[in-house]
C-alpha cells in the first residue's frame, strides 16, 4: 500500500499547519465547522463519534478535539460520546490499537478538562459469535446472509444511541465517511435531505438521530496528509495507525449502524474488521500482517479458510431449519438448516486447538457455559421428540 510521506511535518495545532501546503486551508475549514457545529443552538444535545479506529474516524476525532482546545472552557458544555464497538472477534492487532489510542484519547480528555468520555458497546452474550454459530449452528456468514453484522455490530451501538436520545431528546452521531469512498457511498450521503444548512441529516433508521459528517468532502490524500503531519492531539503521533494500514495493506471495517450502511462491512473495501470474517473470499488483512513478520496470526487465518470451507458441506449441516420445517428454493434446491451437534464439537474443538496455537484467548469460558447449555437443551427436545 503507497502512503504519502511528507518529508518534515512536526506541528503542534491545527493552527501552526505550514502556510502553503495544499491541505492548510481545508483542515481549519473542516475543524472551524466542527467549532461553530459544538457551539450551534442544538448544544443540549449529546455528540456520538462513531470510531472504529481507522483513518477517518480518527481524523474526525481530531477535527472534534482540536476544536474543543480552541473554545473557551465555559463553552463546551455538549457532552461528547466516543463510541467504538468490539465485536469479541475483532482482528487482534486492530483491537490492540483501539485500546491504545482509546486510553490516550481518555487520559487526555480527563487532563485538558475536555467533556469527552470513551465508550465500547459488545454484543450480548446471548448473542456472541461463537454462542450463535457454534451454540446454535448458525451458519458461517456470507454475503446474503450476514446474521453477524446486525447482532454483532448494529444493535450494541443502536442500544447506547438511543439511550442517550431517550435521555436528552436527540443525539447527533459524526461519522468519518467520505464522498470519495465509493459511487453508493456518494449517493446514500445525498439522498439524505439536509436539516440545517449542509450539515445535519436525519438517521433514517434511528429515531431522534442526527448524522454530521464533518470530512465528508475530504479525499483520501487529504486524510493521510493530515494524520502524516499533524500529530495526535491526545499525544504522541500517528504513526502506530500508519504501520497498521501498510501492514493489513487496506482499510477497516466501519461503524455500523444500520442495514443499508453494512456493505462496507466484509467487503473487498474493508481489510481489517473480525478475524472469523468468512464473508470475505479471503482475509487480506491478517494475511498482509503474516507476509509482515507476524506469523503467530496463521492459525486464525487457518481456520477461518476451514470454516469457510466446510459451511456447505452436506454433513455438517442439518436437513430441516430450526423451525423444524424442510426448506426449497424456487429452484427446488434444498436449503440446509444449522450446523448440527456433532458440528458444532468439532468447530468448537479445533477452535481450542487454534486458541492454543496462537496463545490468546479467542473465546470466553462465559461463552463456552452458554454454548454447552444450547447443546443440552436441543438434544433434550430431540430426545422428547423421539420418544413421542
Amino acid at each position: 500500500m503507497k502512503l504519502p510521506t511528507p518529508d518534515q511535518c512536526q506541528m503542534h495545532s491545527y493552527q501552526d499547519f505550514p502556510s502553503g501546503m495544499p491541505i492548510e486551508e481545508t483542515w481549519h475549514n473542516v475543524v472551524g465547522d466542527v467549532k461553530d457545529e459544538y457551539l450551534s443552538e442544538n448544544q443540549r444535545y449529546p455528540w456520538i463519534i462513531g470510531f472504529s479506529g481507522g483513518k477517518d474516524s480518527t481524523v474526525v476525532t481530531q477535527a472534534v478535539f482540536e476544536a474543543l482546545l480552541d473554545i473557551p472552557p465555559y463553552k463546551r458544555t455538549r457532552p461528547i460520546h466516543i463510541v467504538s464497538n468490539d465485536t469479541l472477534v475483532e482482528s487482534p492487532l486492530v483491537i490492540n490499537h483501539l485500546d491504545k489510542v482509546t486510553q490516550r484519547i481518555q487520559e487526555a480528555s480527563n487532563n485538558l478538562g475536555l467533556p469527552i468520555k470513551v465508550i465500547r458497546t459488545r454484543p450480548s452474550i446471548e448473542q456472541t459469535f461463537w454462542v450463535l454459530l457454534i451454540g446454535k449452528g448458525y451458519p458461517s456468514p456470507i454475503h446474503a446472509m450476514r446474521w453477524c453484522t446486525d447482532r454483532l455490530k448494529i444493535l450494541p451501538t443502536s442500544h447506547y444511541i438511543k439511550s442517550r436520545v431517550s435521555e436528552s431528546g436527540a443525539a447527533i452521531i459524526l461519522l468519518g465517511v467520505r464522498r470519495d469512498e465509493s459511487t453508493s457511498r456518494s449517493r446514500s450521503i445525498d439522498k439524505y435531505r439536509n436539516i440545517r444548512g449542509e450539515r445535519l441529516t436525519r438517521h433514517e433508521k434511528l429515531q431522534g438521530a442526527f448524522i454530521y459528517r464533518p470530512i465528508v468532502d475530504l479525499t483520501v490524500s487529504d486524510i493521510w496528509d493530515i494524520l502524516l503531519c499533524l500529530p495526535a492531539p491526545w499525544g504522541g503521533q500517528h504513526d502506530e495507525l500508519v504501520q497498521l494500514y501498510k501492514d493489513a495493506e487496506g482499510g477497516e471495517c466501519p461503524v455500523v449502524l444500520s442495514g443499508d450502511e453494512a456493505p462496507g462491512c466484509g467487503t473487498s473495501n474493508s481489510r481489517f474488521g473480525c478475524w472469523t470474517c468468512t464473508v470475505v473470499e479471503k482475509d487480506k488483512s491478517l494475511q498482509g500482517f503474516i507476509d509482515t513478520g507476524k506469523h503467530q496470526y496463521k492459525p486464525l487465518v487457518e481456520f477461518r479458510d476451514w470454516l469457510r470451507e466446510i459451511r456447505n458441506l452436506s454433513d455438517m449441516r442439518q436437513a430441516v431449519r430450526r423451525n423444524g420445517k424442510l426448506t426449497f428454493a424456487s429452484s427446488g434446491k434444498h436449503i440446509p438448516g444449522p450446523f448440527t451437534i456433532q458440528a458444532r464439537k468439532t468447530i468448537l474443538e479445533r477452535l481450542l486447538y487454534t486458541q492454543k496455537a496462537f496463545g490468546g484467548p479467542l473465546i470466553s469460558d462465559a461463552e463456552l457455559d452458554l454454548i454447552y447449555q444450547h447443546w443440552a437443551t436441543e438434544l433434550q427436545q430431540s430426545k422428547g421428540l423421539a420418544d413421542e
